[in-house]
């Protein structure tokens, strides 16, 4: 190898040093984790406008508005590009009738969804609390191995999707574990941060996304809102992408779908 050679070997081995140097300080030293509680839509237990039948039975999650339904977490994730699904399979206590792992891979990070009986839909919202607040649980154990996160106290970021279950009722507040640790929370449920604004506060927990009227929260939001939050974007930013996300298969128009997500308290 002559020296001109070997000098750009070197040259191209410290540029290729200095990236990996980058991208691990922009990422940290795990992936990045995302804890999803999804309350089925349930026309006989919640106060919701009734939907189809087929869709609004809360303990069938195959073919559930929010769930296995054309835009529910389970489907729509499973055919986006930019997740794999890693498994699905039942839950972790008899509350949460399905759980679904998916991973991406730039960044690294995973995504725990988890499908939660419409009639349940009270320990759904406590648990998602209890996640905010950075509370240990036994639901947070996914059977942690090298495929599989353990978000026991450990998701970066937890979502609520579904019914606003507090227009209907109160659950115990959650006042949130001093760790060090900043999580971030989205709540995709009408009117979220009215209805749950005194809550998340006492969890400790920062609004990366909510909203301030009715909406069908279906998954593309939350899509739109995990590309722009892996991609280290800025809460304004990602609000403006869920707001163009929900447009998009809403036709509500820009400005009202603007209107309808806020990004902090």
């Amino acid at each position: 190898m002559t020296k001109s050679i070997a000098l750009r070997a070197c040259l191209l081995l410290a540029s290729l040093g200095a990236t990996a140097a980058g991208l691990h300080a922009r990422t940290g030293s795990r992936p990045m984790t995302v804890h999803v509680f999804v309350a089925l839509a349930d026309n006989k237990n919640q106060g919701i406008v009734p939907v189809p039948a087929r869709l609004g039975n809360g303990q069938d999650p195959a073919n559930n508005l929010y769930w296995g339904a054309a835009f529910g977490i389970k489907a729509f994730f499973r055919k986006s590009s930019e997740w794999k699904t890693l498994s699905c399979a039942p839950g972790p206590s008899p509350a949460i009738l399905e759980r679904c792992i998916f991973r991406r891979s730039d960044p690294d990070g995973y995504l725990v969804a988890d499908a939660y009986d419409g009639a349940r839909i009270r320990e759904a919202i406590q648990d998602f609390l209890n996640a905010a607040a950075g509370a240990t649980s036994p639901t947070g154990r996914t059977g942690q191995n090298e495929t599989t996160p353990d978000i026991a106290n450990q998701a970066d970021l937890v979502a609520y999707v579904g019914h606003d279950g507090l227009m209907d009722f109160q659950v115990s507040p959650v006042v949130g574990s001093k760790d060090g640790r900043q999580r971030k929370f989205i709540i995709l449920a009408c009117a979220s941060k009215p209805f749950f604004q005194s809550y998340m506060k006492q969890t400790g927990s920062e609004p990366l996304l909510w909203t301030t009227g009715l909406m069908a929260p279906e998954a593309y939001t939350l899509e739109a809102a995990l590309h722009g939050w892996f991609a280290r974007e800025n809460s304004e930013s990602i609000r403006i992408r869920a707001a163009k996300a929900y447009d998009h298969y809403q036709k509500c128009g820009d400005q009202a779908a603007r209107n309808l997500f806020a990004s902090g308290w």
